[in-house]
């Protein structure tokens, strides 16, 4: 089973490089970057984790600069995004920035996305947030026409280009994407119609949500074998790594506070115990 962590980076926290070099020495496989491009004064969306919001949202480091220096600091650690907020990208850009991570990370790199909660964070994208779960679909559909075609163009309601070249390509022809966010059909529909997971955020009623994702992705024609499941944002402890092995997990993200290095290689030398197991 493979080990990651998440950790919300900022200017006041341990380094990305530093990081980077601290789980390699302790064995971890993974690590997964937030993000929020800002956070308006003016918010008025409730977080849904509850009041107040950590100030570390409105301080948390690019993610893909995060991911380059972790995975340069760590060659070989598979580094993803935790998750993307794809609606509020241009997905020319971030077609070229995916492919160019998983390029030069050796293709060790996982496309995280969701659909978002913070409807003035996301209105100043130009964003409508009714819309957003179709802005995350056609810009995962338009990077994928990008990243396995030389000529890519593609028109949709949110999304359009013409004819174009776009290069570099991922190292394996497509990157990874996995969809972040609670168990329900629409959650479930969007991974089946378009992602290659689902990252359940906090990883719990894992045990009554497989069978029904499963049951939907052979409806959808879909193998459910091929599904990645990675419980993401979980605090570890030995029953709950066990219950997720006897349901066929393979990868577990550990949730990380956002802090200085003196308080976090702390935790990761706890958390390490985990990784020495497997």
């Amino acid at each position: 089973m493979r080990i990651g962590v998440t950790v919300f980076l900022t200017d006041q926290t341990i380094g990305p490089a530093e990081l980077g070099r601290a789980l390699a020495e302790r064995g971890f496989q993974s690590y997964y970057a937030p993000e929020h491009t800002h956070i308006p004064v003016s918010r008025a969306t409730p977080a849904p984790l509850g009041e107040p919001l950590p100030e570390y949202y409105s301080r948390m480091l690019d993610p893909f600069v995060v991911l380059a220096t972790v995975a340069a600091a760590a060659p070989g650690i598979r580094v993803g995004t935790g998750i993307c907020l794809a609606a509020q990208h241009n997905p020319l850009l971030l077609a070229k920035t995916a492919a160019t991570l998983d390029l030069v990370s050796g293709g060790n790199f996982d496309l995280g996305v969701g659909f978002g909660w913070n409807k003035e964070e996301m209105a100043d994208h130009g964003v409508d947030f009714g819309t957003r779960r179709e802005h995350v679909r056609e810009t995962v559909l338009a990077m994928r026409e990008l990243w396995g075609k030389e000529v890519a163009s593609y028109h949709g309601e949110h999304v359009a280009f013409d004819p174009s070249w776009s290069w570099p390509k991922p190292a394996a022809g497509r990157v990874p994407v996995l969809i972040g966010g609670a168990a329900g059909p629409k959650l479930f529909g969007a991974v089946l119609d378009y992602a290659d997971g689902w990252m359940p955020i906090g990883g719990r009623g894992l045990t009554q949500a497989l069978p029904v994702l499963r049951a939907a992705a052979q409806e959808a024609g879909r193998d459910p074998d091929t599904l990645r499941v990675v419980p993401f944002g979980t605090e570890p402890t030995p029953g709950k790594m066990e219950h997720y092995r006897s349901l066929g997990i393979e990868e577990i993200v550990f949730n990380v506070p956002s802090a200085p290095a003196e308080q976090i290689l702390p935790v990761l030398d706890d958390y390490a115990r985990y990784v020495e197991r497997e």
